[in-house]
């Protein structure tokens, strides 16, 4: 039997180890993450990566669901790592954009409420996709088919009430396909519709207490990436968001970070 996959939430020298991993050492970086790191921030995706990359050890089972063409889209590096450290990895999307992803070793065209696992996997991780699940208990049955006892889930998600959700339920498919790609260059084929059912920690503690899975950690990250594009725009948000935490405020846009444990 597979011992439970040990949980360790990333620390400041884990995190700042995935940035420099990702973004390149501290004389080489752009103004981007020079302005970050200078803020003393890492994005919802530096916490997300440096967390996997902790969880997936030699020999873990891991499942992505909805994963597309990519496991981290900024991170392909990362992505080759994991990839060739894990036993075995199995991406199960029913679009398309799964068969151009190169790191799973298995695709499965399916949707992930379709899929039986046969409780077969250490660690099931959904990045940037509980905001598109219209059945949130079909998919947390499935994840509960998946995974091992001990094993691990991992949500990583936007939460529902931040700015840009709440526009976002406004807007018409056609206009957020405009506005993601000025905003974060992103493809048509990348944008999906958005339900808002797993978007808060009260939702997905919910959900998963129908299957018996109790909510292992949850982090808070805030989310200064709306204008990451933009150099001044950028330094603005990052300058409100330390304004925030200043006089003990929330940032208003933020995304979820949620780990729930089978028993």
């Amino acid at each position: 039997m597979t011992p439970p996959v040990l949980l360790r939430l990333p620390d400041d020298a884990s995190l700042r180890q995935m940035f420099h991993q990702r973004y390149g050492p501290a004389g080489k970086l752009g103004w981007g993450p020079s302005l970050r790191l200078r803020h003393g921030y890492y994005t919802p995706d530096d916490w997300y990566e440096a967390l996997v990359a902790g969880l997936v050890a030699p020999g873990v089972r891991w499942l992505d669901a909805g994963c597309g063409r990519e496991l981290f889209p900024n991170n392909r590096g990362l992505a080759e790592v994991l990839s060739r450290r894990c036993a075995r990895l199995v991406g199960v999307d029913p679009d398309p954009t799964l068969q151009e992803n190169p790191w799973v070793h298995e695709k499965v065209a399916l949707g992930f409420d379709q899929y039986d696992g046969e409780h077969g996997f250490d660690l099931v991780t959904l990045r940037m996709v509980a905001e598109h699940i219209a059945d949130p208990i079909a998919c947390v049955r499935a994840i509960d088919r998946a995974l091992a006892p001990g094993g691990l889930a991992v949500v990583f998600t936007v939460c529902g009430l931040s700015p840009m959700p709440l526009l976002t339920r406004l807007a018409p498919m056609g206009l957020r396909h405009v506005v993601k790609s000025w905003l974060w260059g992103t493809q048509p084929k990348d944008t999906f519709p958005t339900c808002f059912k797993m978007n808060s920690r009260a939702a997905l503690q919910r959900q998963f207490a129908e299957v018996s899975m109790r909510e292992a950690a949850f982090v808070r990250l805030d989310d200064c990436r709306t204008f990451a594009r933009f150099r001044t725009l950028h330094e603005l948000e990052l300058g409100l968001r330390s304004l925030c935490h200043r006089f003990g405020l929330p940032y208003p846009e933020h995304c979820l970070l949620g780990i729930y444990r089978k028993g």
